[in-house]
């Protein structure tokens, strides 16, 4: 059965959420740096992941990489691992 995701809410998503981690990178909390070190990595894994599951043409599980990363970012936010402001990128 084919996706019903299409490729390029898949490629917004896969931009929005690297620009995110982007400037999460340059945000980090004094003294947050081993969190913030542990999301990063687990955030560039998924997007990896999502690379890998869009190259094998599985869409659904490409999207739902890029939706886990994003929660890892969030999650950060939230917990005051990366000081930012941008309402549109994160969940703050």
């Amino acid at each position: 059965m084919p996706s019903k995701i299409p490729k390029q809410k898949l490629t917004k998503y896969f931009n929005l959420t690297s620009k995110a981690l982007e400037i999460a990178k340059k945000s980090i909390s004094k003294k947050k740096t081993k969190q913030a070190k542990e999301i990063i990595e687990m955030v560039s894994n998924y997007l990896s992941d999502s690379k890998h599951f869009e190259k094998k043409h599985d869409i659904v599980n490409a999207f739902a990489a890029i939706n886990y990363a994003h929660g890892w970012l969030d999650c950060g936010a939230r917990l005051k691992i990366f000081n930012v402001k941008d309402n549109k990128l994160f969940t703050i």
